[in-house]
């Protein structure tokens, strides 16, 4: 929202206040005094559709964060996206996986991000990891659930209640893993 129009929203904002002030006091003093001063909802400082952010560092992409709809909200620095979609790039700066979700929250301050509903992670070798939410937290370079998730590649499968892992998923740790791997090996917790 342009800052003219979000200055003429507070001033009017303002303005029903005081008017709402002005006939609490012009009442008798005989009625109950509110206890609380209750605010008005939340809205967005600015809404855009299409959005489209690379993210960059040194000079090369490290993500491509795109939505159908982003919320934008400047005091708490936030992002709220409707129909995410990114593109991640190793440190090179060549693709190395997708993500789409219904929905994703993304924090300006730290560039830390959260992923919600039917969330598909896609790398271009084939690997794909399905959960209901991931976490990425770039100061520790981890992306994380604690939902149920399904990882696949090829013939071979990971279920579990939760993980940790390093963008690259080389160094993965689970909550109650089981599935397949390699050749038709069984994980623990199978049968």
């Amino acid at each position: 929202m342009p800052a003219r129009r979000r200055g003429a929203a507070r001033v009017g904002g303002v303005v029903v206040v005081a008017i709402a002030c002005g006939m609490a006091s012009a009442c008798e003093s005989g009625g109950a005094r509110p206890t609380a001063t209750v605010q008005a909802a939340d809205t967005a400082d600015q809404v855009l559709e299409g959005f489209s952010h690379f993210v960059t560092a040194d000079g090369v992409r490290k993500s491509h964060i795109e939505a159908d709809t982003a919320y934008f909200y400047e005091a708490s620095q936030l992002a709220l996206l409707s129909k995410l979609r990114a593109t991640f790039y190793d440190a090179k700066g060549a693709e190395s996986s997708k993500l789409t979700a219904d929905r994703g929250t993304y924090r300006w301050q730290d560039g830390s991000m959260q992923a919600d509903g039917k969330v598909v992670v896609v790398a271009t070798d084939g690997r794909k990891l399905q959960t209901e939410t991931l976490k990425f937290d770039p100061k520790k370079n981890e992306i994380s659930t604690d939902q149920a998730f399904r990882f696949e590649h090829d013939n071979e499968f990971i279920q579990g209640t939760g993980f940790s892992s390093d963008p690259d998923f080389k160094n993965v740790v689970t909550n109650r893993p089981h599935g397949v791997a390699g050749k038709g090996v069984l994980l623990p917790g199978q049968q």
